[in-house]
């Protein structure tokens, strides 16, 4: 297994993507993986590595304003001045171009984890005839239109009064507050991410995961959230795709699996012929980094063996 660092001109022409690609000696399949808010593509090394050992290409890049797809530590959070969400989206169908002409013969599967899981899901509405095998949904969940559109006049009313680049507690308590309500009562700061108290400590000692999102990023996040809870974007989606939705029972961003049962029975309201649900007991938001890790990535696996 090799791990190689890689990059390509963000959409937005001036930032260099940072990529990371695990490939194993022999390949069946490549995964892509889209990682969610305040994170980086690396944290799921030990992931991608498990996977490289059982034959599969393992793809992921640094949003905009996250990891090292930034110029300087202030454009943490920032994805760009104008349709940020439209960016990072042309980002990773880039990514996925370029591996899918360097390996056309493999199947290719898609991935997303929190945020990565909502730019997935708008993912699958806009480029539907994209020719994948499979989409896996990992830690997503529901939020009420009306909820969105209030924080995303917010967000813009704070884009106005402040800038853009203005970082807001208040916006930050709107995307996780019932995450920074469970670690509030819990002992460890972002214990709501996982029961793994090392992953949580390594987590909260890396300035990669500890910057708050930017107004201007805020509002390209809840603008890309109202976009994919229109019915006609939905409609747009591949019916006979597989879908594979996983998560925490425990998690607050599911809604402790019932938003998750939510988006589920939102895509089998849509005509999705192949979907799976697969809750864990007690695990919370981040289920690929959770003490039970080796159950998640084998039934990860198996999903993706039937689907090639």
């Amino acid at each position: 297994m090799r791990k190689v660092i890689d990059s390509f001109l963000s959409a937005d022409k001036k930032t260099d993507i940072n990529v990371l690609c695990w490939l194993p000696e022999k390949s069946r399949a490549v995964l892509q993986i889209a990682h969610g808010m305040v994170e980086f593509a690396d944290r799921y090394d030990e992931m991608a590595r498990w996977f490289a050992e059982r034959g599969y290409i393992v793809v992921a890049n640094d949003h905009l304003g996250h990891g090292d797809s930034v110029q300087s530590r202030e454009d943490w959070g920032f994805f760009a001045a104008e349709e940020g969400w439209d960016k990072v989206l042309a980002d990773m169908h880039f990514l996925r171009c370029r591996t899918a002409e360097a390996y056309p013969d493999l199947p290719y599967f898609l991935l997303g984890h929190s945020m990565g899981s909502f730019l997935v899901r708008d993912y699958l509405s806009r480029w539907p005839q994209d020719n994948l095998k499979g989409a896996i949904i990992v830690g997503t969940g529901e939020t009420p239109r009306l909820l969105l559109s209030l924080a995303r006049f917010i967000a813009g009313r704070k884009i106005v009064s402040k800038g853009p680049r203005y970082r807001s507690k208040l916006l930050t308590k709107l995307v996780l507050g019932q995450g920074l309500n469970f670690s509030s009562s819990a002992r460890e700061r972002n214990a709501w991410l996982t029961r793994d108290n090392e992953i949580v400590a390594l987590y909260n000692a890396d300035p990669r995961n500890n910057f708050v999102f930017t107004a201007q990023a805020f509002y390209d996040f809840f603008s890309g959230m109202l976009r994919l809870g229109q019915k006609s974007n939905q409609q747009r989606v591949d019916k006979n795709l597989p879908l594979l939705f996983m998560s925490g029972d425990k998690d607050p961003i599911g809604k402790m699996g019932k938003g998750v049962r939510k988006a589920c029975r939102l895509y089998e309201n849509l005509g999705c012929q192949d979907i799976m649900l697969k809750l864990y007991p007690g695990a919370r938001h981040e289920i690929l980094n959770e003490i039970n890790r080796q159950e998640v990535f084998s039934d990860l696996l198996n999903w993706l063996t039937s689907k090639i």
